[in-house]
């Protein structure tokens, strides 16, 4: 059994401590918090150890997770994997770009497990179809949500459009070749609307729309590749796949229609599938995961370097973004 510990006991903390109550391979030993108040309330309300110090926390335990604000991401991370502890880390991975890369040498030098936050990894509509996207040339992703005061210190590349940022740098395995963004500050002074096209070397194009000024919410990714179209909706959980197969694969009732082109060529069909989505609790499930991968000595499911990727990317947009409104 690992021993765990938790940084940081804001709202995606307390989260935290009530799934690691609930996983066999942890065994919670503590958390803590610079607020002295937040950290007795939480110690009573979850019934677990409030620690009076990082620097303790982090020498009696095995596994350090951190959901402390992105601005100490950095101290907590480097406080961790200097003591040989494998790492958990929020996204985004780091402040800067600099700091991710400065980690992802630390963990490399330590042989330590790390593993960033990227939720939507874990999302259940996703997982249902990510083995079927194998080769995606097109990609369009768009991820709404309706104004909230309190995520509003850090520009909408950052807070929504990360998300998919590392879900398209997952899909395609091909490195990125050119980045365009426009991106508008409506209510706050970094952008709150930001639209992205990433360039892959490898043909395919992704274009990313992030807005934190909607009327309603939406999370929705499709993907074009050949023969498919597959949409993926992470809010609702729900994913189909749009594929075109040889009239003969299957029984030709099962196609909503039938394509015949003719010159002695063999006809095609468009059938809808529809993958069985398995609900889940993707934060306990990304926790789990990272257990396993520490136990069995295997690679984490969303590695350090693919969180630090991920903000590189992101801070690129950004820099095209102001680039764009000093000109």
């Amino acid at each position: 059994m690992l021993k765990i510990g938790v940084l940081g006991a804001g709202h995606l903390g307390k989260i935290h401590l009530e799934q690691l109550k609930q996983i066999p391979a942890y065994s919670l030993v503590g958390f803590y918090d610079s607020n002295t108040e937040v950290a007795k309330e939480v110690a009573e309300r979850y019934q677990v150890h409030a620690y009076s110090s990082m620097e303790e926390l982090i020498r009696d335990v095995d596994v350090v997770d951190v959901v402390v604000p992105t601005i100490h991401h950095f101290d907590c991370v480097e406080a961790a994997i200097k003591q040989s502890k494998h790492v958990f880390i929020e996204k985004p991975l780091a402040a800067s770009v600099a700091e991710a890369k400065k980690l992802v040498s630390l963990a490399h030098e330590a042989n330590v497990k790390t593993q960033v936050g990227h939720l939507e990894r874990f999302n259940p509509a996703f997982l249902a179809i990510k083995d079927r996207c194998d080769h995606p040339m097109f990609i369009e992703a768009h991820r709404l949500s309706r104004f909230n005061a309190k995520d509003i210190d850090s520009s909408v590349v950052l807070d929504l459009m990360l998300h998919d940022i590392d879900i398209i740098l997952s899909m395609v395995k091909s490195d990125v070749k050119r980045i365009s963004a426009s991106g508008v500050a409506i209510v706050t002074d970094t952008p709150d609307i930001a639209s992205a096209r990433i360039d892959f070397d490898n043909g395919c194009v992704a274009n990313l729309t992030a807005s934190r000024m909607s009327l309603s919410d939406m999370k929705k990714i499709r993907i074009f590749q050949k023969d498919a179209y597959i949409t993926i909706d992470m809010l609702e959980q729900k994913a189909a796949i749009v594929g075109i197969r040889e009239v003969n694969e299957i029984n030709k009732n099962g196609f909503i229609q039938v394509i015949d082109p003719g010159n002695g060529k063999k006809a095609k069909g468009i059938i809808i599938e529809q993958p069985i989505v398995s609900a889940n609790n993707a934060i306990k499930e990304e926790l789990a995961t990272f257990a396993e991968s520490i136990i069995n000595n295997q690679p984490a499911r969303v590695t350090i370097e693919d969180g630090a990727k991920a903000l590189e990317i992101a801070h690129k947009i950004i820099e095209k973004i102001e680039f764009l409104q000093t000109t």
